[in-house]
């Protein structure tokens, strides 16, 4: 049942794997976990709604789950989640080389606005999908993306880093 599904979403879920992770090596991980979440949780599925924002929503879950799960490890060796943040912000990124300046502001974006910038933009999800797949009302996409917008254009017009 879920193999016509895979077919059909399966390059632009590894797509915003690969947005999210910054690796194919940890994409890969990602892509397995969301479709085995899918699988377990089929039942679930409305199956007269879209399957893409259900799917977008298992994955960046996943996503954030395996953050928390990192930074609450005893086994990393950082000392604080600002130390974390920094070593997953500085794993490479895909994309064209001619937009590295853009990929690297977002990648220094706070998490949350990352994310809404990924799915909007990247994923081509529209306001109300998005809001679907972070769980929060359209009106927080909304301001989530004029503040990255904001933050984008002072880093790329000043060449600053982001203030935190």
């Amino acid at each position: 049942m879920l193999d016509s599904y895979i077919a059909q979403y399966g390059t632009r879920l590894y797509g915003l794997c690969r947005a999210l992770t910054g690796s194919a090596f940890e994409a890969d991980d990602l892509y397995q976990e969301t479709w085995l979440k899918a699988l377990q949780a089929i039942h679930q599925y409305d199956s007269n709604r879209p399957f893409g924002p259900w799917i977008t929503r298992i994955c960046v879950n996943t996503y954030r789950s395996q953050l928390r799960r990192l930074s609450r490890s005893p086994f990393l060796a950082f000392r604080s989640t600002q130390a974390l943040e920094d070593a997953l912000q500085s794993a490479p990124t895909p994309g064209a080389e001619d937009y590295s300046d853009l990929q690297n502001a977002i990648d220094q974006l706070p998490e949350k606005l990352r994310l809404t910038v990924i799915l909007f933009y990247f994923e081509d999800l529209d306001v109300a999908a998005a809001a679907q797949a972070l769980h929060v009302p359209p009106g927080t996409v909304k301001s989530r993306l004029h503040k990255a917008r904001a933050m984008l254009k002072e880093v790329l017009t000043h060449g600053d880093d982001l203030p935190f």
